[in-house]
């Protein structure tokens, strides 16, 4: 048997042939709602100690850029794994993967607020990340087989929507129940109620019925992920990706340590409740499909990182009603360009889908990792500002790779024209 990194789900020839899943389908909403419980664990596990961070800092008596290390250990760890997981859902199916891998995510959950030192707590981090990284992945791959091309964007829009969910509910139960009865508590909190969703996931998630199993050959992997790097759209593709969340990785793991100190002095409760402006990435991101029917994929890019940078420019203000809706901005933006790149990713892979979004995830997690880690540097050398900087110089390679692919397009186009008319 072929592996099944070679083959694309099936095309189909007219509307009635086409068997996959459209918002009118039965089993959409039940598909949209275990994908989307499977988003909120994700990100409420994988996240679970950003708003902490400060409380973990005065705990073990460290500094901002040793305590990020509970974020970049996860995250960087995802990033390693996704493509080894992508693999295996070719093998065993999307739906088997992503059970087993949000179980032992959500087990190592239960366990992640009796580490004795800092050292244990970066080693469980790395290991629940490496476990989530079977959900990524799977999870564009199964969306990109079992529901119809036109209504993929939007799919993938309510995951990604469900990725702010549980970024933002872990971070607001963390910031209150730390406040009440400390850290350990509040990871505690967010591992109780991944559990929740991870059965509901099980419960709601559809058997896939366009999936066909492949065997686990490294040579035909290693030769799809060859052709996924040779591409050069995907490459963009995926540095897109990786310097928004590199963006998104420095301020969120950073704000928290601004909010605590003067001129604000805000406490854990509240810098938890600041999270609340996640709800602006999940109306974002769910949105990004009419944003490329309006104005097109680079233009939907473009909007995305005017609204980042605006963002980042608009929090160096000493005000708190000015920080707040520069994290609205940068959060809009980034959620907006971070489900373009992704369903572009999606929808440009002819072949190898999971390895392609794998990929992507790879990078994106290498983005969030490098930036919570440089974030933090960035903040304990100049402040806010240092930050800030990062996420522009970020931003700015966004726009150059976006202009650059504009360029690129128009001069295709042209030869195609010059083809035609000889």
């Amino acid at each position: 048997m072929p592996p099944a990194s070679t083959k694309a789900p099936a095309t189909a020839v007219g509307a009635d042939s086409d068997h996959r899943l459209t918002p009118s389908s039965p089993g959409y909403r039940r598909m949209s709602f275990a994908l989307f419980a499977a988003g909120v664990a994700t990100f409420a596990l994988l996240y679970s100690t950003q708003a902490l961070l400060p409380a973990v800092s005065a705990d073990f008596g460290v500094t901002a850029s040793a305590a990020s290390w509970t974020v970049s250990a996860a995250t960087g760890a995802l990033a390693l794994c996704v493509l080894p997981m992508s693999a295996l859902s070719e093998r065993y199916g999307r739906r088997t993967v992503m059970t087993a891998s949000l179980a032992v995510a959500v087990a190592v959950g239960l366990l992640v607020p009796f580490a004795p030192s800092l050292e244990w707590l970066v080693a469980l981090r790395a290991v629940q990340g490496a476990a989530l990284a079977g959900l990524p992945a799977s999870a564009m791959a199964y969306l990109a087989e079992e529901v119809r091309p036109k209504a993929l964007i939007a799919a993938i829009g309510l995951f990604v929507a469900g990725n702010s969910i549980g970024g933002m509910s872990g971070r607001i139960v963390t910031g209150w129940v730390a406040q009440l009865w400390g850290w350990r508590a509040a990871l505690a909190a967010v591992g109780l109620m991944a559990v929740v969703c991870a059965l509901v996931f099980r419960a709601m998630l559809p058997k896939a019925r366009h999936f066909t199993p492949g065997s686990l050959n490294p040579r035909a992997l290693a030769k799809t992920v060859r052709g996924h790097l040779a591409d050069p759209l995907l490459l963009r593709l995926y540095a897109i990706g990786a310097l928004f969340m590199t963006v998104f990785g420095a301020v969120y793991t950073v704000i928290g340590y601004r909010l605590v100190e003067a001129p604000f002095s805000l406490p854990q409760g509240i810098v938890g409740s600041i999270f609340l402006v996640y709800l602006v990435g999940t109306v974002s991101s769910a949105a990004a499909g009419r944003l490329v029917a309006r104005l097109g994929r680079r233009g939907a890019l473009y909007l995305a990182v005017t609204t980042t940078a605006a963002g980042l420019l608009l929090s160096l203000a000493q005000s708190l009603p000015a920080v707040l809706l520069g994290l609205v901005l940068i959060t809009a933006g980034f959620f907006a360009g971070h489900a373009v790149a992704s369903s572009s990713v999606s929808r440009t892979a002819k072949t190898g889908r999971a390895q392609a979004s794998a990929l992507y995830q790879s990078a994106y997690y290498l983005g969030s990792s490098a930036g919570g880690t440089l974030g933090a540097v960035a903040f304990h050398s100049g402040g806010w500002a240092g930050t800030v900087v990062l996420g522009l110089l970020a931003v700015l390679g966004v726009v150059s790779i976006t202009l650059y692919g504009t360029r690129v397009a128009r001069a295709e186009h042209r030869l195609v024209l010059a083809a035609a008319r000889h």
